[in-house]
């Protein structure tokens, strides 16, 4: 296995995630604990799969008309790939207390990002819309500064078997929330209405599976599909 931003390979991953019985009794993708973390620079699978499709599949990297690419919650490695690229970069976050942000992140809600309407030719958003209680307020964000051009991933933790997406907000307390959903700071668990909860904000969606020579390869979820999506 070769980590694609570093070039280390080794048969050996550190482990990744929390365990939980709701991740296991719902089947959860893109959650739980494995062996997935570089040992030599710290990736981990959710970033290698964004990264993948972005250089081998879209191949981004050898644009050259200067896209504006967005990246919510920006991933270290990940993000240090595509500040060297051919892009206009922005990183954003919702800062927290008691955490540390390079220079370059801006405080950023995404339910009310301060970017112009139809101004993103990329957005990335990892493993995001499962923390934020009005999701579909953020699905519409990013319909709005979504060029007409342009696409998003949005990856978000799901369960294959079920119909309907779980969430009560009337459940607060880290541990109820790890009980419920899988996570201490989870306010839901995506099932197949993902996809409609995405097309009612006016957002189409490609679900998109890498070619299984990527998943040995740099060790990612063969089971993890890519969510991308343009405007309808």
């Amino acid at each position: 296995m070769k980590c694609p931003f570093c070039g280390y390979a080794s048969n050996i991953m550190y482990p990744f995630g929390e365990d939980a019985e709701a991740i296991t009794r719902y089947k959860i993708i893109g959650a739980g604990r494995r062996n997935v973390r570089c040992i030599n620079c710290g990736s981990t699978d959710r970033e290698r799969l964004v990264y993948i499709y972005l250089k081998f599949v879209a191949c981004v990297f050898k644009c050259k008309d200067n896209p504006i690419i967005l990246h919510i919650a920006p991933e270290p490695r990940l993000r240090d790939k595509l500040r060297e690229g051919p892009f206009e970069y922005i990183a954003g976050d919702l800062f927290t207390e008691g955490y540390e942000y390079p220079d370059y992140v801006r405080n950023m809600d995404l339910c009310n990002l301060p970017l112009a309407d139809n101004s993103v030719d990329i957005l990335i958003c990892n493993h995001v819309l499962e923390h934020i209680e009005n999701d579909r307020m953020a699905m519409k964000e990013i319909y709005r500064v979504l060029k007409a051009t342009g696409f998003a991933i949005l990856q978000v933790p799901i369960s294959p078997i079920l119909k309907y997406t779980i969430e009560d907000f009337t459940v607060q307390e880290p541990e109820q929330r790890l009980k419920i959903f899988g996570q201490r700071d989870h306010c839901r668990i995506y099932g197949a209405d993902y996809i409609e909860r995405l097309e009612y904000c006016g957002l189409k969606v490609t679900v998109v599976n890498l070619d299984p020579s990527f998943h040995h390869k740099y060790n990612i979820n063969p089971k993890e599909s890519l969510y991308l999506v343009r405007k309808l």
